[in-house]
């Protein structure tokens, strides 16, 4: 980091980085000299008014109409204000905003990884087993693995009662 500014011999208190056309520009300079360059020296802003700023002046992408739900018609806003989904097609409509929020919920995972009560028993650990086994063989044939395919079904089928 340059110790003097570019224009005069000043310490440099501003510096600066532009990217112009892939090429990366560096600036430093005094207060003075940022000042008659038109660059705005903000002082103690906070750092979520910064970020806030940068995303903002960064964003091209157009503002998206907000999801809602054919059948019931509840916005993701809804749901965030009142914790409840309208109807089991919400799961589909608003999927790419409840996901986040699910996998949050559940440690990462996509699917419920809750805790299976003592009473159950091994029956509801085997069933259990099961359906995560065949969602992980529909996985694997979307994705056309047919051999991580192949060794689920021999797997199911060994588990299977």
């Amino acid at each position: 980091m340059k110790g003097k500014c570019e224009k005069c011999d000043r310490p440099a208190t501003v510096h600066m980085t532009e990217i112009i056309g892939g090429e990366k520009i560096e600036k430093h300079l005094c207060e003075q000299c940022a000042m008659t360059a038109g660059i705005t020296i903000k002082a103690n802003v906070p750092i979520s008014q910064m970020l806030e700023d940068f995303v903002l002046a960064t964003s091209n992408a157009p503002e998206e109409a907000p999801l809602s739900c054919d059948y019931c018609g509840i916005t993701f806003s809804e749901f965030r204000s009142k914790g409840l989904l309208g109807c089991p097609n919400d799961y589909d409509a608003l999927e790419r905003q409840l996901l986040p929020l699910l996998r949050r919920a559940q440690e990462g995972a996509d699917h419920h990884v809750g805790k299976v009560p003592s009473r159950a028993g091994d029956d509801q650990a085997r069933q259990t087993n099961i359906l995560r086994l065949r969602a992980q063989l529909r996985d694997a044939v979307a994705a056309e693995n047919y051999e991580l395919a192949a060794r689920l079904r021999d797997h199911i089928k060994e588990v299977e009662p």
